[in-house]
């Protein structure tokens, strides 16, 4: 007599249940070379920034940037979890250079946004192998099913936002995020998460893309992070940012530039 094996909770189960999923190899290795060849560009362009804060002010005129996270491996993953009718609210890199990339304390992503209702899901596209010795994003598996917490200021180490979640975190529960380049993570806006400092000789670098259904309201479109294009479906209750025409000279060179011209 043979024993059935389970079968393995779906994305959505895994994503209910845990409050995360990883989603392999999603993006070809060619646009994700790209990617890491667009990080090295924004960083030459404004050397002023630390790499871990390329967000949206250095990326709203960006067609590359448009395309990528316009891309419907991506936006097909997003609807699983919001809806048909999907916008971006908000992205950025965080890259950690070699030795010196910053912590990211643990927090809740809802903690920070303006959005009404919170429905929203962050897909976390890695442009480098992240490890934990590079400073791999750290999951506190359920705590998504907590309500969002205070945040108090936390500068006595160096760390991306300045702050952290103002109740204990049993950091023994954490589960690293070891993702290849291409890969996907996908997690809830309530669940405790962060990352260490990348004290390794190799750059750290993801894309968080944060969609939400275009039924969800951006209560607060002045806040330097709210970047809001519709991508799909309905059209909603949003004003949305037209999408930039390529201009070479300008603009990052891309493989599909020509098609944004």
């Amino acid at each position: 007599m043979t024993t059935a094996i389970p079968e393995q909770p779906s994305e959505l189960e895994q994503y209910r249940r845990d409050g995360f999923v990883i989603f392999r190899d999603v993006i070809d290795k060619e646009l994700v070379a790209e990617a890491g060849d667009h990080v090295s560009w924004l960083q030459r362009r404004h050397p002023e920034v630390r790499p871990e804060h390329l967000g949206h002010m250095f990326l709203r005129d960006d067609p590359f940037w448009l395309r990528l996270i316009g891309d419907d491996r991506l936006v097909d993953i997003a609807e699983l979890f919001v809806g048909p009718d999907i916008a971006l609210f908000a992205s950025h890199y965080i890259s950690k250079p070699p030795y010196s990339g910053q912590a990211v304390l643990w927090h809740q992503d809802s903690a920070f946004w303006p959005l009404e209702p919170m429905e929203v899901v962050t897909l976390w596209l890695a442009i480098d192998h992240s490890t934990p010795e590079n400073g791999c994003v750290r999951l506190i598996p359920g705590s998504h099913t907590m309500d969002t917490a205070a945040m108090r200021d936390n500068t006595e180490v160096d760390n991306v936002l300045g702050q952290e979640i103002a109740v204990e975190v049993d950091e023994s529960r954490a589960v690293d995020m070891i993702l290849r380049p291409g890969d996907v993570e996908v997690h809830h806006p309530n669940i405790v998460h962060g990352s260490t400092a990348n004290s390794s000789p190799h750059r750290r670098c993801g894309l968080t893309i944060r969609y939400i259904p275009t039924s969800t309201r951006i209560t607060d479109a002045e806040q330097p992070f709210a970047s809001a294009f519709w991508l799909r479906g309905e059209r909603g209750v949003n004003s949305y940012q037209t999408v930039p025409s390529y201009e070479e000279g300008r603009h990052f060179p891309f493989r599909d530039a020509a098609t944004w011209a």
